[in-house]
């Protein structure tokens, strides 16, 4: 698409659905029905795409040390001679509903993958159910996971095993289409143009993230070279900061929720403005069993600017109509990125890890 060209309209109205606390003690099916009641007022207000918070079906678990059989309940079974992840009888119900409606789902889960050998390895993963394909279109597996293995050992120290329970994502950052969200896209079959005057006219190109992936502009940046139009990312991110021996910053509740939203926001704007694309950014929010959750749920445009942005800490909907030609005024300009930016220079990003200071005077 030229710089001059007005990209036509490509509309589609999304939803965050934010959900509040899971308990301990909150069974499985409750939660599914909780979810399929928000699913029932989207399809109401004609949504076409809802996004779930990460780990969306149970308690945030990696908050408690659990061993042994306790541990796999929490767990969805990815066994793909089983009919993988479309076939738990704990998500399969959640992807049925949405099909009756005509609404596509991403949902963040615990998955436990099962290997050839009969082994299994765990991940925090998430899923993009397409109602119009009726099967899963993209799938993302966490990467940035915060925490650590080992318990924090201190009286009162607050936990977070994700290292524990978790390995690393190793999809990477995989970008992709969702077919039937906007009419008229242009179908490789169809398409007789170059594929830059295609541009922007194709089907929808989403892409996943899971809560502190959204923190690592890195992640974004990788999208953003695949023309990102969408980020879904679902969150469960607790209301404070804590120190290195999992202590809560000494500072009052409200500033220490202050101080994660704006973090959370700055994120969430930041790299949709640099990435030019929306983004759906979905909390599950309030106290589980007296643990705080920050809510900040919010749909973020390109310009990064917060189009909506949920009003409670409990179940709620938060309908947006979003029109995909926005993202072009800034993939054309400021973020042209094949006209400006400057490869031969980024080398330390992927060449380290930590970082290196100049050397000493």
């Amino acid at each position: 698409m030229s710089t001059t060209e007005a990209p036509s309209p490509r509309p589609v109205v999304v939803a965050a659905c934010q959900l509040g606390p899971v308990h301990l003690a909150d069974s499985r099916q409750d939660v599914l029905n909780r979810m399929c009641k928000l699913l029932d007022q989207a399809a109401r207000e004609n949504v076409k795409l809802a996004v779930f918070p990460e780990l969306a079906f149970t308690t945030f678990f990696p908050r408690y040390l659990i061993e042994g059989e306790d541990l796999d309940q929490y767990f969805d079974i990815e066994d793909p001679s089983k009919g993988g992840i479309e076939q738990s009888p704990n998500i399969k119900p959640l992807f049925d509903h949405a099909y009756s409606l005509g609404i596509d789902v991403y949902v963040g889960y615990a998955e436990r993958s099962i290997q050839e050998d009969g082994s299994h390895i765990d991940y925090n993963s998430s899923a993009y159910y397409s109602a119009h394909a009726n099967k899963i279109v993209g799938k993302y597996r966490k990467v940035h996971l915060p925490g650590s293995v080992e318990p924090k050992t201190e009286p009162g120290a607050f936990q977070q095993l994700e290292k524990r329970y978790f390995h690393p994502g190793n999809l990477g950052f995989p970008a992709f289409r969702a077919p039937g969200l906007v009419p008229g896209a242009v179908k490789k079959s169809d398409a007789s143009a170059s594929p830059a005057e295609n541009n922007g006219k194709g089907d929808p190109i989403i892409g996943m993230l899971i809560c502190n992936d959204r923190r690592w502009a890195e992640a974004w940046r990788v999208y953003g070279l695949q023309g990102i139009e969408i980020m879904c990312c679902g969150y469960n991110t607790t209301a404070f900061q804590t120190t290195a021996s999992g202590h809560m910053v000494d500072m009052s509740p409200d500033a220490a929720e202050d101080l994660v939203l704006l973090h959370h926001k700055l994120s969430c704007q930041g790299n949709s403005y640099m990435n030019a694309c929306f983004s759906i950014n979905v909390a599950k929010t309030g106290a589980e069993d007296g643990n705080p959750l920050v809510g900040g749920t919010i749909i973020v445009h390109p310009l990064g600017h917060i189009i909506k942005e949920a009003k409670t800490k409990e179940d709620e909907l938060v309908v947006a109509s979003i029109d995909l030609s926005d993202c072009y005024r800034l993939k054309n300009t400021v973020f042209a990125f094949e006209k400006h930016r400057r490869t031969e220079h980024y080398h330390p990003i992927v060449e380290q890890t930590g970082a290196i200071e100049p050397e000493l005077l």
